[in-house]
């Protein structure tokens, strides 16, 4: 279902989007060689929960934690584990969601453990522009598939694979409403933007194809050619026209 959001909603929605942003950064300081994931999956948990708020993830369709952690050809749903040891050079994905007075909000980023090699650095950085580039197109009056046309446009030079599996959702009331948004496709398709729409934006990209498979545990997701994959998502909304992201630091709506 699609849920239009008056600003209230919008405001409180910034409120756990800075408690996801805030999670996200401390993540980010305890990445490095030796740590578990499913040490890192402890430290979002307690920090969320410490901060009156529930973590999105745990127990949605029978998932089994706080946060999404995937290293290196795993695009997204890894399941956090003891035994997923962060070594030099590994990239790590952390999708984390946050559900705040009634309200979910949804983000992720592709860190490096340690000194990474140029190409997975640029892989990652690339994957992050991309964001941007769609997240400019999230204005009222355009369609949603300009969101993806933009992502899709800006990868394509580089070789990369967009991942078709996958794609951006609607956030808020729920985890996962409508509508769905592709992160690749031709313009001007799909329902218009409009005032209060809160989306969450994410490009997922391959370093080779853009195939994935999901392995016998119903959810780690991984590369067909075993690469490398990067992966960022905010929780945008969309105020006076314009997009907004909810998951940062300091939001005023």
């Amino acid at each position: 279902m699609l849920y239009i959001k008056n600003l209230q909603a919008i405001r409180t929605m910034a409120e756990g989007g800075k408690l996801l942003f805030n999670t996200l950064e401390l993540l980010k300081s305890e990445i490095r060689p030796g740590i578990s994931t499913k040490d890192l999956n402890k430290i979002a948990h307690r920090y969320i929960i410490n901060n009156g708020a529930d973590p999105t993830f745990l127990g949605y369709g029978g998932f089994p934690a706080a946060i999404c952690a995937s290293r290196n050809e795993v695009v997204i749903h890894g399941i956090p584990s003891a035994s997923c040891v962060l070594r030099e050079g590994d990239i790590i994905s952390v999708d984390v969601g946050v559900h705040y007075k009634g309200y979910h909000t949804d983000a992720a980023r592709t860190f490096a453990v340690g000194k990474i090699s140029h190409e997975a650095e640029r892989l990652v950085e690339v994957c992050k522009q991309s964001f941007y580039q769609g997240m400019a197109q999230a204005k009222v009056g355009n369609r949603i598939s300009d969101i993806g046309h933009a992502v899709e446009e800006f990868v394509k030079p580089y070789g990369y694979g967009i991942v078709r599996d996958f794609t951006g959702h609607g956030v808020g009331v729920e985890l996962h409403e409508s509508p769905s948004i592709p992160n690749y496709g031709k313009p001007g398709h799909g329902i218009r933007i409009v005032e209060g729409m809160t989306l969450a934006i994410e490009p997922m990209i391959n370093m080779g194809c853009n195939e994935v498979r999901i392995k016998k545990d119903g959810w780690t997701t991984v590369t067909a050619d075993g690469r490398l994959s990067a992966h960022y998502e905010n929780t945008v909304a969309i105020v006076d026209g314009n997009p907004v992201i909810l998951t940062a630091s300091d939001v005023s709506v």
